[in-house]
């Protein structure tokens, strides 16, 4: 059986889908009830309590966490290595394969391409508390305690839940015949991985239990300047590239009414540099080439964001 830890969320519906679409029998948990498809039942349980997690997990093969918390410094700071280590005890009580969907925020800012050999470097509260929780996990890995592996992605687009910055301020933007915002400079290059790559590869670790014990970088197409993202998505629109840019000070003053983009000031050096993501790794060793932007976004524009 393979359970998925954070049912709901983005990546989570991309990975149910897959796994759906392989045949796969699924538990999702999670604290509120999700819609279960083909060969899937839910879960009801809370990641911060182990006892309720202890049973939604039994009798799992594969363990797929894939949990989003609210974008809160302290509640990440509180929470994510209580679960972390709740996650590690019932992964070992099932003698299941662990997988952590991760992000990019243990690295902080780096100077060329990110890569799994990265090291840890984290200039914010949020990136702290990931190299923590990241190894908590691989020191576990590493005494002969799991087999677990951790599956780290950039920036994601293409959902409907419109926690990406490239859905909700560009692509949907420009579907509404309206002018686009991008955060920092727009001379800089930036990754976005396509959430169906991240569902796919995901799959892929799943399925092949000689990826485990190491970290893996998803499939994702080569960075592009914030300026080409907007041209392109512009251009599948039949749009101008009409653009606003978000400084971190103008950040900073929404912030003051939306705790939420008051947690994305300290990740502003995502977007004043060159932010590139390496996945050469996963790609040769599973063969994968990841969708590239264009194609992306012309089946977003067929499907979840259709021109108005």
């Amino acid at each position: 059986m393979h359970t998925i830890l954070g049912a709901g969320g983005p990546v989570a519906n991309a990975l149910a889908r897959e796994l759906q679409n392989n045949n796969k029998t699924i538990r999702l948990v999670s604290r509120r009830e999700v819609p279960a498809g083909k060969n899937t039942n839910w879960q009801r349980a809370d990641l911060l309590n182990l006892a309720e997690l202890s049973q939604a997990v039994k009798g799992s093969e594969v363990i797929y966490l894939c949990a989003g918390l609210v974008y809160d410094a302290d509640v990440w700071k509180a929470q994510w290595p209580v679960i972390m280590q709740n996650v590690i005890a019932v992964a070992k009580e099932n003698n299941a394969r662990l997988i952590f969907f991760d992000n990019v925020y243990m690295y902080g800012p780096v100077n060329g391409p990110m890569t799994e050999d990265t090291l840890y470097n984290p200039s914010s509260k949020k990136g702290k508390v990931r190299a923590g929780v990241a190894d908590m996990l691989m020191n576990e890995v590493k005494a002969g305690n799991l087999r677990a592996s951790i599956a780290r992605a950039p920036d994601f687009y293409g959902t409907d839940s419109m926690n990406s910055f490239l859905d909700m301020m560009v692509i949907s933007k420009y579907a509404k015949k309206q002018s686009a915002q991008w955060i920092g400079d727009v001379t800089k290059k930036h990754n976005f991985i396509y959430i169906k790559d991240a569902g796919k590869a995901m799959l892929l670790l799943g399925q092949n239990p000689d990826s485990d014990n190491q970290i893996w970088h998803l499939p994702t197409a080569p960075a592009l300047t914030g300026k080409q993202f907007l041209e392109m998505i512009a251009a599948v629109y039949n749009q101008k590239p009409k653009f606003m840019s978000v400084g971190k000070a103008m950040l900073w003053l929404i912030g003051l009414f939306k705790k939420v983009v008051m947690g994305t000031v300290e990740m502003y050096y995502q977007y004043d540099r060159d932010y590139i993501f390496d996945s050469s790794k996963f790609e040769k060793a599973f063969n994968y080439k990841p969708a590239s932007y264009e194609e992306g976004i012309r089946e977003l524009s067929r499907t979840l964001f259709k021109p108005e």
